[in-house]
């Protein structure tokens, strides 16, 4: 599934999980045009967390409850780990291999973890919807849109 038809997906899961909301009225309006007002410039109710314009904040908020965010760090040290020797022996002394390089050079071993992270999102594996913030696996998110949108059908 490409990122556009899971942002797509996730909007209409977002919009399944949502109440149009009549903020000037204070009222739920599901038939997309508030009874009291005639207003149809509706906000999105997500019983629970509250209302907004919108559907980005919901995916945020179905995400953060539904799926854990990828730790970037943990990916980028276990490929380190993967590719070098565990521990480092300098002398008589053995260091953890990944340590040594984040303390020797945090600023070197953050750029290579950025580039490591944004390779991975260039191939299409990891995604995320507040530039960078948090991060999600595309497989995690297929199975997420595929249980909602069968709930929904």
């Amino acid at each position: 599934m490409c990122i556009e038809n899971i942002k797509s997906s996730l909007e209409k899961i977002a919009f399944q999980k949502t109440i149009p909301f009549c903020y000037q009225c204070y009222k739920e309006a599901p038939t997309g045009t508030c009874k009291t007002c005639m207003s149809d410039d509706l906000m999105r109710l997500l019983p629970e967390f509250g209302c907004e314009y919108g559907t980005e904040w919901v995916v945020e908020e179905l995400l953060k409850e539904e799926l854990e965010t990828v730790d970037t760090e943990e990916i980028f040290e276990q490929v380190i780990e993967e590719c070098y020797e565990e521990t480092t022996k300098i002398g008589f002394m053995e260091f953890s291999t990944v340590e040594l390089m984040k303390n020797n050079d945090p600023i070197y071993w953050s750029m290579a973890q950025s580039e490591y992270v944004d390779g991975l999102a260039q191939d299409e594996q990891l995604i995320s919807f507040d530039n960078g913030s948090n991060y999600y696996w595309i497989h995690d998110l297929e199975s997420y849109i595929e249980e909602n949108l069968e709930e929904a059908a």
